[in-house]
């Protein structure tokens, strides 16, 4: 299977040079000069890129590929689908990245749908640092697609000595398990920052988890989906570690700092996102709205605080 990832950024350089231990790879980037310069990512210090690495910034090149992985921010996929000439019928179109489109209010599976219909949309999500997985440090990831048979192909074309895949069909759930973890982690790293202690980041957390699961199986999602990698197991990993930009940016909101603007935090447009999505189906999702209102100025921690330990008590 020939692959190519799009999105030369921290994770998609960090995939590539993990499954060029199977064979060659395309990495496409908009400007690949500091890449080709050193063979190393200024943002994975120590991670050089194999020589099954090709790198590129021609885009109809990059695109002749059997499997695309789109690691760019989720906010740009449906802007990068448009560049692309070829209808790629019968390309596995692998979304890398975790978030609901501003736009269209669908998930990354959605987008691609809509951008390349001709496609067959997979979801590549799970916990994972681009570090990490750069440096060949163990990684378990999921990979989701509808079609059982592409579904295998890429779990096997896509795993590597010390990156596992498991498979699964269940699409709705991974991605929005991806999705719905950045928010929360907002939400743990505000509790942190604000010095709301331990017990109410694990508060947050497990309230978070109920409230990604009630969502996603409202909107055909499978329960134990949400239980495993692409869920549970990225919440815990974005809640509880600095490496987590979400979790820093939340940490920021909760300390009062100003957070760097150059920094893709897909969680608050999330947020933003999910908010608009509870309003016009009459949803109850009171993590979603108070990050929403948080990260938009719209409200403080304090006020955010009082309204979420105000609603009436209930049974879990």
């Amino acid at each position: 299977m020939r692959i190519s990832v799009l999105g030369g950024g921290a994770f998609g350089t960090a995939l590539a040079i993990s499954l060029a231990a199977n064979g060659p790879v395309t990495l496409w980037a908009r400007d690949i000069s500091a890449l080709q310069d050193r063979r190393e990512s200024p943002r994975l210090p120590g991670a050089k890129l194999p020589d099954a690495i090709t790198l590129t910034d021609d885009l109809a090149t990059a695109t002749q590929a059997d499997a695309l992985l789109f690691a760019t921010p989720m906010q740009s996929l449906s802007a990068l689908l448009t560049r692309i000439d070829a209808a790629l019928e019968g390309v596995a179109l692998v979304a890398c990245c975790k978030g609901i489109d501003l736009t269209t209010l669908t998930g990354p599976a959605g987008v691609l749908r809509a951008g390349k219909p001709q496609g067959i949309p997979a979801i590549l999500t799970g916990p994972s640092f681009a570090a990490d997985i750069a440096h060949g440090l163990p990684t378990a990831l999921t990979i989701a697609c509808e079609d059982d048979a592409m579904g295998t192909r890429l779990q096997h074309a896509l795993s590597t000595p010390t990156l596992r895949l498991y498979r699964s069909s269940d699409v709705a759930g991974a991605e929005l398990g991806g999705a719905l973890k950045n928010v929360m982690a907002i939400a743990c790293g505000a509790a942190m920052g604000a010095g709301l202690g331990d017990s109410a980041r694990a508060a947050l957390m497990t309230r978070g988890f109920a409230e990604m699961t009630r969502f996603a199986t409202s909107h055909g999602a499978r329960a134990e989906t949400l239980a495993g990698l692409s869920g549970l197991g990225d919440l815990a990993l974005t809640c509880t570690s600095d490496l987590s930009r979400n979790y820093r940016f939340g940490m920021a909101l909760g300390r009062g700092d100003a957070f760097d603007p150059d920094i893709t935090v897909e969680g608050a447009a999330t947020a933003r996102a999910m908010a608009r999505i509870a309003q016009a189906q009459d949803l109850s999702l009171p993590i979603c709205d108070a990050v929403a209102a948080l990260t938009e100025g719209r409200a403080t921690l304090r006020d955010i605080l009082d309204q979420l330990l105000s609603r009436p008590l209930k049974e879990e």
